[in-house]
C-alpha cells in the first residue's frame, strides 16, 4: 500500500501503522487529491476510507470478524485438504484406495476428485490471488504474490495434468499437484488466523488509554457546583475534586491540598503532595483532600491526550522491517515467470519442440521454482520461536519484534516497577534511647490515620511484626511536613526534615546515618517523642531479587544497560549502583522518555525499552524493541512488543537468545529453499536435455519443491530444543 501510494506525484511520505489501521500521508493537496490516493490504495487491493470516530465496541466487532472469517476459511480448507492429502499420497505409502479412484484402475476419477477437492480450497485462498496479483502486475510482489504464483502453477499444471490424462496420457496421473496448492493454502490461512489474533489487541491499547479520562467535571461557576461534559470543560475553569475522584483535565491547584497519585501515568508508585500553586496531571487520582484547580489544559493539550499521540506517531513512524523472503521475492518472482516464459518459447520457436515440451518446460520451471518453501521459512520459524517463547514465560506479539531483538545493542529499563518493586518498603530502622519495635510501634500507630504512602509502608511493616497498635487521642495532619499525634500522653512527631527544623529538634545525632540513607536513595521519616529526637525509619522502592543476575546476563552478551527515572540523580545514581547500570537517565519526565530513546537511536543503537507503566508506552512504541513487565499496566503490555508473563527480568535475556536462535533458523530455512530451486531452475529449463541429458519431469520437480518444504519445517521444529542460558 505504501509503495502505491509513494508513486503518486505530489505524496511526501506515505506510512501505515499497523497497530490503528491507518495510513498516514504527507501530501500536496495542490497536486495530489484524496480521491487519488484512495484509487491508488484500491488499485493495490485493499479499501481506502477517510478517518471517522470509532467506538471501542465497533473496532472490537471489526477485529472479530476478521478473525472469526480467517478461522472459517482455515476450517474449510482443512475439510478439503485431508481427503486430498490421502487421496493423491496415500497409494504411494501402501493405504487402501477405492479402485473407481485409483491412479492404476480409473486415471480420470482420480484427477477429477483432486480437482474437485482443491477449488474450495482455492475459493477459500481467493484473496492471496486478488492481492498477490495486482501487487505482482503493479511491480512491487510480496507474500501474496509468492503463495498466488507458487500454488497458482501447482493448480494449473494439475489442471493441465486432468486435461493431458481426458486426452488418452494416463501416465499424467502421477503428475497431479493439487495437494501442493491446497496444504500450502490451508497452513498459511491458519498462520493468517494466529497473526490475527494477536494483533487484534494492539490498537485496544490507545482506546484502553482514552478510556482512563472521566466522562465529566465538576465546574464551580458563580459559587454553585455544576456537572458537565469533559468535552465541555474550558482552559480557565475552577473544576472541584473530591477523594478517590480523577482528576478530568490538566491544571493548577488554587485551594486546599491532597496527596495524588499519578501512577497511572508517571508509574511512580509514591503518590505526590499537591499545595496551591501545584500542577494536576489529568487523569491521575485525588487520594485524601478535596481540592480546586483551574484548568490549563484540555483536549487535545492534556498530558494523556499528548501520550496517546505520542503513542501513535512511535507505532507510525516506525520503519516496517522488510522480512527478507518479502524483499527477496520482489527479484525473484518475475525473474522466475521471465526464465519459465523465455525457456518454453525457445524451446517451441528455435528448438521446434511440441507445444507440450514448451509448456512442460513452462510448467517445470514454475514448479521447481514455485517458492512455497520459500513462503515457509519465515513464518515456521516464527511460529515454534513465539511458541517457544510462550513456554518460558516470554509472549512475543510479532514476527518483527522476534526478528528485530537480536540486533539490539541498548536496553533502557524504567526503574520503578522494574528494575525495583515498585512499593515502598521500610529498609532501616534507626534508633536513640529507644527499642526499634517501639519506635516502629509508636510511628505506625500515628500514621494509621494517614493516607500518605510512606505511612501506609511503616503500617504495613509493623503489621508484618505482629505489633498491636496503640490508642491516639489526638491527631494533627500538617501538610507537606507530617503528622502530630498524641499517644498515651506523649506527643509524636513523624515528618521530614523540615518540620523538625520548625520545632527547633535537634537532628545533630543523625547527621551521619540521614546523609548514608540519602545516597542510599531511600527516603527518611524523622520520629520526635516529646519534643526529643528519637530516631529515623527509612522507605525506599527496593530493588527486585533479579535485577542485578538479569543485567549481568546482558552485560555477557555483550548489550549496554541504561536505567530511566523521574526520580532526582542521587536516588537513581544509589539504585544504578546495587544492579551495575551503564547508563543513567535520571529527572526525566514522563513525556520524554520517548525522546531519550529516540537520542540513544540517533546514535545508531538498537534500543529495546523495558518498562510497565502507562507513561512508557510511548518509549515502549518507539523503541525498536518495545519490552512490557507482565505485572504492569494493561496499555504498557498493548503498546510493547514483547511482554514478560513472569515479571522476571531473566526473560529479557531469554528473548534476546531466542531471537538470536530464530534468525539463525530462519537464514538456515532461506538457504535450503533456494538451493533446492536454484539449483533445480536450469535443469527444469532443459540445460541437461540441450547436452543429451534428461528433460527434467515436473513430477521429479515437485518432488524437490516438496522436500525443500519438508526440510524447511523440519529445521523449524528443531527450535523447540531451544533452553534459555541464565
Amino acid at each position: 500500500m505504501e509503495t502505491a501510494v509513494r508513486k503518486l506525484e505530489g505524496v511526501e511520505e506515505a506510512n501505515v501503522n499497523l497497530a490503528t489501521e491507518k495510513l498516514f500521508i504527507s501530501y500536496d493537496p495542490s497536486i495530489v487529491r484524496v480521491s487519488d490516493i484512495k484509487r491508488a490504495v484500491e488499485k493495490a487491493g485493499y479499501k481506502a476510507k477517510e478517518e471517522e470516530e470509532a467506538t471501542v465496541d465497533s473496532d472490537k466487532e471489526k477485529k472479530e470478524r476478521e478473525i472469526k472469517l480467517l478461522w472459517t476459511k482455515f476450517l474449510v480448507s482443512a475439510i478439503f485438504t485431508l481427503p486430498l492429502l490421502y487421496i493423491s499420497m496415500g497409494h504411494m505409502l501402501g493405504a487402501p484406495l477405492p479402485d473407481f479412484i485409483a491412479p492404476h484402475h480409473n486415471p480420470l476419477n482420480f484427477a477429477l476428485i483432486q480437482l474437485l477437492l482443491t477449488i474450495p480450497v482455492i475459493i477459500a485462498g481467493n484473496r492471496y490471488y486478488s492481492i498477490g496479483l495486482k501487487t505482482l502486475f503493479k511491480g512491487s510482489p510480496n507474500m501474496d504474490s509468492l503463495i498466488a504464483i507458487g500454488t497458482g502453477a501447482a493448480f494449473l499444471y494439475g489442471i493441465f495434468a486432468t486435461i493431458k490424462i481426458i486426452g488418452g496420457d494416463h501416465s499424467y496421473a502421477m503428475d497431479l499437484y493439487f495437494e501442493s496448492a491446497a496444504v500450502i493454502i490451508t497452513l498459511i490461512t491458519l498462520g493468517k488466523y494466529l497473526e490475527a489474533v494477536s494483533k487484534g489487541k494492539t490498537s485496544e491499547a490507545i482506546k484502553k488509554l482514552m478510556g482512563l479520562q472521566p466522562k465529566t467535571a465538576i465546574i464551580v461557576k458563580d459559587g454553585q457546583e455544576v456537572e458537565i461534559s469533559i468535552d465541555e470543560v474550558e482552559t480557565g475553569d475552577i473544576i472541584l475534586v473530591k477523594p478517590g475522584e480523577k482528576m478530568p483535565v490538566d491544571g493548577q491547584v488554587v485551594e486546599g491540598n491532597t496527596s495524588v497519585d499519578e501512577s497511572m501515568l508517571t508509574g511512580e508508585s509514591i503518590p505526590v503532595e499537591k499545595n496551591i500553586g501545584d500542577s494536576i496531571i489529568g487523569a491521575s487520582i485525588n487520594k485524601n483532600g478535596s481540592i480546586k484547580y483551574k484548568a490549563t489544559k484540555v483536549g487535545k493539550d492534556t498530558a494523556l491526550a499528548q501520550i496517546i499521540k505520542l503513542v501513535e506517531d512511535a507505532q507510525g513512524s516506525k520503519a516496517p522491517i522488510a522480512k527478507m523472503a518479502d524483499v527477496i521475492s520482489g527479484y525473484f518472482v518475475p525473474i522466475v515467470i521471465a526464465l519459465a516464459i523465455i525457456s518454453g518459447l525457445l524451446w517451441y520457436f528455435v528448438a521446434g519442440e511440441s507445444s507440450t515440451f514448451a509448456l512442460t518446460i513452462f510448467i517445470a520451471v514454475l514448479v521447481i521454482a514455485c517458492p512455497c518453501a520459500l513462503g515457509l521459512a519465515t513464518p515456521t520459524a516464527i511460529m515454534v520461536g513465539t511458541g517457544k517463547g510462550a513456554e518460558n514465560g516470554v509472549l512475543i506479539k510479532s514476527g518483527t519484534a522476534l526478528e528485530t531483538a537480536h540486533q539490539v545493542q541498548t536496553i533502557v529499563f524504567d526503574k520503578t516497577g522494574t528494575i525495583t518493586e515498585g512499593k515502598p518498603k521500610v529498609t532501616d530502622i534507626i534508633t536513640l534511647g529507644i527499642s526499634e519495635d517501639e519506635l516502629l510501634n509508636l510511628t505506625a500507630s500515628a500514621e494509621k490515620g494517614s493516607e500518605h504512602p510512606l505511612g501506609e509502608a511503616i503500617v504495613r511493616a509493623a503489621e508484618e511484626k505482629g505489633l498491636d497498635f496503640k490508642k491516639t487521642h489526638s491527631f494533627n495532619a500538617i501538610p507537606g511536613h507530617g503528622i502530630e499525634v498524641g499517644i498515651e500522653g506523649k506527643t509524636i512527631l513523624a515528618g521530614n526534615r523540615k518540620l523538625m527544623r520548625d520545632r527547633n529538634i535537634s537532628l545533630e545525632d543523625l547527621e551521619a546515618a540521614s546523609n548514608r540513607l540519602a545516597e542510599e536513595g531511600k527516603t527518611p521519616m524523622y520520629v520526635a517523642i516529646d519534643e526529643k529526637i528519637a530516631g529515623i525509619i527509612a522507605v525506599a522502592d527496593t530493588v527486585k531479587e533479579n535485577s542485578k543476575r538479569a543485567i549481568e546476563s546482558l552485560h555477557k552478551m555483550g548489550i549496554q544497560v541504561a536505567m530511566i527515572t523521574g526520580d532526582n540523580r542521587r536516588t537513581a545514581e544509589a539504585i544504578a549502583k546495587q544492579v551495575n547500570i551503564d547508563i543513567v537517565l535520571a529527572e526525566v519526565l514522563p513525556e520524554d522518555k520517548a525522546n531519550e530513546v529516540k537520542k540513544l537511536q540517533a546514535q545508531g543503537k538498537k534500543v529495546a525499552m523495558v518498562g510497565d507503566g502507562i507513561n512508557d508506552a510511548p518509549a515502549l512504541a518507539q523503541a525498536d524493541v518495545g519490552i512490557a513487565i507482565g505485572s504492569g499496566t494493561d496499555v504498557a503490555m498493548e503498546s510493547a512488543d514483547i511482554v514478560l508473563m513472569r515479571s522476571d527480568l531473566m526473560d529479557v535475556s531469554t528473548a534476546i537468545q531466542l531471537s538470536n536462535s530464530t534468525i539463525r533458523n530462519i537464514k538456515q530455512n532461506l538457504f535450503w529453499a533456494f538451493g533446492y530451486n536454484t539449483l533445480g531452475i536450469p535443469v527444469a529449463m532443459g540445460l541437461l536435455h540441450l547436452f543429451g541429458g534428461p528433460l527434467l519431469n515436473p513430477m521429479i520437480a515437485g518432488a524437490a519443491m516438496s522436500l525443500s518444504s519438508v526440510s524447511v519445517l523440519t529445521n523449524a521444529l528443531r527450535l523447540k530444543n531451544f533452553k534459555p542460558l541464565k
